[in-house]
């Protein structure tokens, strides 16, 4: 019998990093102070999950000046998006065995 639970992503096993995918999955792109403030989180602990999601190459991050004002902000990359999508799918599958 197949073990659901490996196909699940460790990358998302974080509340943090699962909110982040979860907004950028709706959204093109957001940046640092928008995500800070929907999840609630602090700035350290919200910059090391992005650091850890950039480094997997599941998210990108680009960084301008709007005025005299750094903004950056993050995108789910295609590799991001498929990861999150697969592990989502496989959270569905663990729970449609685990309700049988």
């Amino acid at each position: 019998m197949k073990n659901y639970i490996d196909d699940i992503n460790k990358a998302f096993e974080s509340r943090v990093r699962l909110g982040i995918m979860s907004i950028l999955m709706v959204n093109d792109f957001m940046d640092f102070p928008s995500l800070k403030e929907q999840l609630q989180i602090t700035d350290g602990n919200l910059a090391s999950h992005l650091a850890a999601l950039e480094k997997l190459e599941y998210i990108s991050v680009s960084k301008q000046f709007i005025g005299k004002k750094p903004n950056t902000s993050y995108a789910a990359t295609d590799i991001g998006r498929k990861a999150f999508s697969e592990h989502l799918n496989a959270l569905e599958r663990l729970i449609s065995i685990s309700g049988q």
